[in-house]
């Protein structure tokens, strides 16, 4: 089954897919998240946006192997982008977790 992009980013952040308020702001981060991720080697060559609904995630990473943890990388670096938590404790294990993905996703592409 093939998933949105922005749904499924949508869908961590607590919105419902018929909520599109905040769909612009959404589809900003999470191009500024493939940025990122191309320059750590993860993904199309040439980058990745989104600009709706439409784009799935086998679109941007076939690698099933890669997949959730793409996933989950994305998700965390949008929530705080687009709603950072108020307490540090929290923002710290966020950006934990999120250096733990750099590291693991750019050494997974480095070594292919």
């Amino acid at each position: 089954m093939e998933e949105s992009i922005l749904t499924s980013v949508k869908n961590l952040l607590g919105i419902t897919e018929d909520c599109t308020d905040f769909d612009a702001q959404i589809i900003m981060h999470i191009n500024s998240v493939f940025m990122a991720l191309t320059q750590l080697g993860v993904g199309p060559s040439d980058g990745f946006i989104i600009e709706d609904d439409m784009a799935v995630w086998e679109d941007y990473i076939p690698d099933r192997t890669k997949f959730q943890a793409v996933k989950s990388y994305i998700g965390l670096r949008v929530r705080l982008l687009f709603d950072p938590p108020t307490s540090s404790a929290v923002m710290e294990a966020y950006k934990s977790q999120i250096a733990e993905y750099e590291f693991r996703l750019n050494l997974d592409a480095e070594s292919v």
